[in-house]
């Protein structure tokens, strides 16, 4: 019997909870509130995938600068005095004559 009067107790709650939200007053409240709450998801959802691409631009930066850092190591290599006197070396240059220097103002 315990289990009838729960269910009529049910009834009662969702016949009352129908006709509040199924009233004039009741369903315009009832489509605002779900509005705003899938509004609500659809913002939280796109702030997350936003979230993502700054992520992986920033990943990116990071990628660039390391490469940056690492062409600045080997032109300071390639421009060492230590290399250019074996390339000219190799090349069988020597030093310019003082007829040979311009100096540009």
């Amino acid at each position: 019997m315990a289990t009838r009067k729960t269910s009529g107790r049910w009834q009662k709650i969702s016949g009352n909870l129908k006709s509040i939200l199924f009233s004039s007053q009741g369903f315009p409240l009832f489509l605002g509130f779900t509005l705003l709450s899938v509004l609500f998801v659809i913002f939280r959802m796109k702030g997350v995938e936003i979230d993502y691409k700054i992520s992986g631009i920033d990943k990116d930066i990071e990628k660039v600068s390391l490469e940056n850092k690492e062409l600045k190591a080997k032109k300071a290599r390639m421009l060492s005095v230590k290399n250019l006197k074996s390339m000219a070396k190799k090349y069988d240059l020597s030093q310019p004559k003082q007829g040979q220097i311009l100096v540009i103002r």
